[in-house]
C-alpha cells in the first residue's frame, strides 16, 4: 500500500499542532464550513495587511523608476536632479539589497548607501539633532515624574496634609498622583488632534511649554488643592509628549536605527528619574528666604522646568518629520526635510517614496471596515489576542511597583528609619541604578526577547520585593536600613531591562498597521491609568497594610504577571507584519496549554536535570476558504465538509 505523502509529512509534527495544520478533508472532517470561510470584508484586509508587508512588492526596477518619476511630477518636484534621485530611489525602494547592480550611481552615493550597513551610526548632524531633542523630551518626562519624591516630604506638612489620618493619606496621594490622572482621562487622547493640527514639532514644543509653565506654577502653590490643580496641568504636557515623541524620532531615523531609538525613550526617562533625584538633594538645604516659606521645595518643583525650556528653545532648530508632512499632503516639503535627515538624495527619495507607498497602503486599509474599526478590534481574534497581551504588558509595568519605588523612594526609606539626606540620598542611588541597568536592553530586548525578559524578571522582581518588605522587621538600625536600600537596588538592576522597555516595545509592533493609533492610545492610557491608581493608593495602603504587607502586595502581582505573560503574551521578536498575524490568530487557549507546557518543561529539564525536548510554539496554520472557493467545493461533493 502507497503511502499517503500528505500524511506522511504532517505525521513528523507533535500531535498538538496536527489538528491545527492537516488540511486534509479525510483527516479533518467538518473542520471546514462555510461559518469558517472569510467573507470579502476579510478577504480585503488579509490582502492590505500583506501589501503593508511591502507596498512596492510585484513591480519591476523599471516600473518603479517611472513611478518615482511621476511622483516628481505629481507633486512638484520639478528640479532634474530630484527627478534623477526618485527614479533611482524608487527602484532602490523597491528592493534594498539590489542596489550594487545599478550602473547609475555615483561612488560617492554607493558609498553612502554602504554606510548604511557598515557604519549604521554614521548619520547627518541633524539626524542627531532630532534624537537629541526626543531625548530631552524625555528627560523633561523623568525629572517631572520624580522631582515630587523630595518635595513631598516637606509641602505635605505645609499644606496640612502631613498626618497618619486616612484624610492626608488619600489627599497626598491625589496630589501626586494628578497628572496621571490627567493623562489617563484628557491628555493621552489629545495626542492625535495636536498632532494632526500643529505637527509632531508643534505637539512637542506645546507639551513641553505646558511642562514648563505647569513645574514654575508648581512651585508658588500654597495648598494642597492649587498643587493639585498645578500638577493635573502637567498631565497636558506629559500625555501628548510621551505619545509623540517616539513617534518622531522613529519617523526621521532610517529602518536600521527606529528599534534603538525607540529604546532611547526609556533610557533617558530612566535619566530624567535620575537627574529628578539630583535637584531633589541639591535643594535639600537651601534655607527660607525673603519670607519664602519652603524655598527648597519649591526650587526642587521649578527645576524640572530647565530641560523643557531647552527643549522648547531647540525644537524648531530641526526638521518636521517628513512622515507627517506627507500625511499633510507637503510633498516637497517633506523632501526638503528628509534631505536634511540623509547623506544623499538618492536615501531621502528613496526613504520618502517608500514611506509614501506605505501610506497609501494603510489609508486603503483604513478604508476597509472604516466603521467598523472599533468593532474590529475587539471581534477579530488577532486584534484581540494583540489587545489582551499589550494590555497584559502595560498593566504590569505599573503593578510591578515600580512607581511606588520612583514617586515615595524617599518616605519609605524615612519610615526605615533613613535620615531626610540619607533617604534622598539612597533614592538618587536608585536613579543611577535604573538608569544604567536600562543599557543592557538595547542588546537583549532583539536578541534574549520580549518574553523571555518578562519571564526572566517578573519572578525576581518578586522576590525582590519580598525582601524588601521583610527587612522592615529586622531590628537592628544599620542592618535593617543596608536590606531594605539591597532589596530595592536588586529591584532597580531587574526591572531596568525587562518590564521598563518591553511594554511600549510590544505594544507598538502587537497591533496591525490599519488599528495600530487606537492600540497605542489604549496602550498608552491604561499605563497612565494605573500609573495613577498606584499613586494616589500608596500612602494609605502603606499606612494599612504596614510596608512590608504593601510591598509583598506588589510582590505578590509580579507573580500574577509572571502567569499572564506565560499563558497570555506570544513573542513578537524579529517577525514580520505576516508572522505576526499567525502568532496572534492562535486562540488564547491552545496559548495557555503551550505555555503551561513550556512551564512543565522548564521544570523537567532545568530542575529534574531530564533531557526532554521543548513544547512547539503554536501559530495559526488555518486555511480559509473564499465563499466562492466553499460553493465550488460544495458543487463537486455536495457531503464535503471544507
Amino acid at each position: 500500500m502507497v503511502a499517503d505523502p500528505k500524511r506522511e509529512k504532517v505525521g513528523d509534527r507533535p500531535s498538538a499542532d496536527r489538528a491545527e495544520t492537516e488540511v486534509s478533508h479525510m483527516d479533518h472532517p467538518g473542520r471546514f464550513s462555510e461559518a469558517t470561510a472569510i467573507d470579502d470584508e476579510e478577504r480585503r484586509r488579509l490582502e492590505a495587511s500583506r501589501k503593508l508587508e511591502n507596498p512596492l512588492a510585484g513591480f519591476t526596477p523599471e516600473q518603479l523608476g517611472q513611478k518615482g518619476e511621476y511622483y516628481c511630477r505629481e507633486h512638484g518636484i520639478d528640479g532634474e536632479e530630484d527627478i534623477r534621485a526618485f527614479r533611482l530611489g524608487a527602484m532602490i525602494a523597491g528592493n534594498m539589497n539590489k542596489y550594487d547592480t545599478m550602473t547609475e550611481l555615483t561612488p560617492q552615493e554607493r558609498a553612502a548607501l554602504d554606510g548604511e550597513t557598515t557604519h549604521k551610526w554614521r548619520n547627518p548632524k541633524m539626524l542627531y539633532g532630532v534624537v537629541a531633542v526626543c531625548s530631552f523630551c524625555a528627560v523633561v518626562q523623568g525629572m517631572d515624574e520624580t522631582v515630587v519624591n523630595g518635595a513631598q516630604s516637606f509641602y505635605k506638612s505645609q499644606f496640612g496634609i502631613g498626618g497618619k489620618t486616612e484624610r492626608d493619606t488619600w489627599l497626598l496621594g491625589l496630589t501626586n498622583s494628578a497628572p496621571y490622572l490627567c493623562c489617563a482621562v484628557v491628555g493621552c487622547w489629545l495626542t492625535e488632534p495636536m498632532n494632526k493640527a500643529f505637527g509632531r514639532r508643534g505637539t512637542v514644543f506645546i507639551s513641553c511649554l505646558i511642562s514648563a509653565l505647569a513645574c514654575f506654577w508648581q512651585a508658588f502653590t500654597n495648598t494642597w488643592w492649587h498643587m493639585f490643580i498645578a500638577r493635573f496641568m502637567l498631565g497636558f504636557g506629559i500625555g501628548p509628549k510621551s505619545a509623540t515623541t517616539p513617534i518622531f524620532a522613529a519617523e526621521c531615523a532610517p529602518s536600521r536605527l527606529r528599534g534603538a531609538l525607540v529604546m532611547q525613550w526609556q533610557m533617558w526617562t530612566a535619566f530624567g528619574i535620575m537627574l529628578g533625584y539630583v535637584a531633589d538633594l541639591a535643594f535639600y538645604y537651601v534655607p527660607d528666604r525673603g519670607g519664602i516659606v519652603g524655598l527648597n521645595w519649591r526650587l526642587m518643583m521649578g527645576s524640572a522646568m530647565i530641560p523643557a525650556v531647552l527643549v522648547c528653545a531647540c525644537c524648531y532648530m530641526c526638521p518636521e518629520s517628513p512622515r507627517w508632512y506627507l500625511t499633510q499632503d507637503r510633498h516637497s516639503d517633506a523632501f526638503k526635510a528628509m534631505c536634511q535627515l540623509r547623506f544623499e538624495k538618492v536615501q531621502a527619495a528613496r526613504d520618502l517614496f517608500y514611506a509614501n507607498a506605505l501610506l497609501q497602503a494603510e489609508k486603503e486599509s483604513q478604508g476597509i471596515g472604516k466603521q467598523n474599526r472599533l468593532k474590529e478590534f475587539f471581534a477579530v481574534r488577532r486584534n484581540r489576542n494583540a489587545m489582551i497581551a499589550s494590555e497584559v504588558a502595560m498593566f504590569m509595568q505599573q503593578f510591578c511597583g515600580v512607581n511606588v519605588i520612583a514617586y515615595y523612594s524617599s518616605e519609605i526609606f524615612l519610615s526605615a528609619d533613613f535620615s531626610e539626606v540619607s533617604a534622598l540620598s539612597a533614592s538618587l542611588g536608585f536613579g543611577v541604578i535604573n538608569w544604567l541597568f536600562a543599557l543592557p536592553a538595547f542588546y537583549t530586548i532583539d536578541t534574549f526577547g520580549r518574553r523571555n525578559l518578562l519571564l526572566t524578571t517578573f519572578p525576581l522582581m518578586a522576590v525582590c520585593l519580598f525582601f524588601t518588605g521583610f527587612s522592615f522587621y529586622i531590628p537592628t538600625n544599620p542592618a535593617k536600613i543596608a536590606c531594605i536600600a539591597t532589596g530595592i537596588y536588586l529591584f532597580g538592576m531587574v526591572y531596568s531591562p525587562g518590564e521598563g522597555p518591553v511594554p511600549f516595545t510590544y505594544s507598538a509592533e502587537a497591533y496591525p498597521l490599519y488599528i495600530r493609533p487606537i492600540g497605542m492610545s489604549l496602550a498608552t492610557a491604561t499605563t497612565w491609568f494605573f500609573n495613577f491608581v498606584l499613586a494616589v493608593t500608596w500612602p494609605s495602603l502603606q499606612e494599612a497594610f504596614t510596608p512590608t504587607g504593601a510591598f509583598g502586595w506588589y510582590a505578590g502581582w509580579n507573580i500574577v504577571g509572571f502567569f499572564l505573560v506565560l499563558f497570555l503574551l506570544p513573542e513578537t521578536k524579529e517577525k514580520t507584519l505576516e508572522e505576526l498575524d499567525a502568532v496572534f490568530s492562535v486562540p488564547l487557549r491552545r496559548f495557555a496549554r503551550y505555555g503551561l507546557a513550556q512551564f512543565v518543561f522548564f521544570w523537567k529539564r532545568y530542575v529534574f536535570r531530564r533531557d526532554v525536548f521543548p513544547p512547539t510554539v503554536p501559530v495559526a496554520g488555518d486555511i480559509a476558504y473564499h465563499r466562492e472557493q466553499f460553493k465550488q467545493e460544495k458543487e463537486h461533493n455536495p457531503t464535503a465538509r471544507v
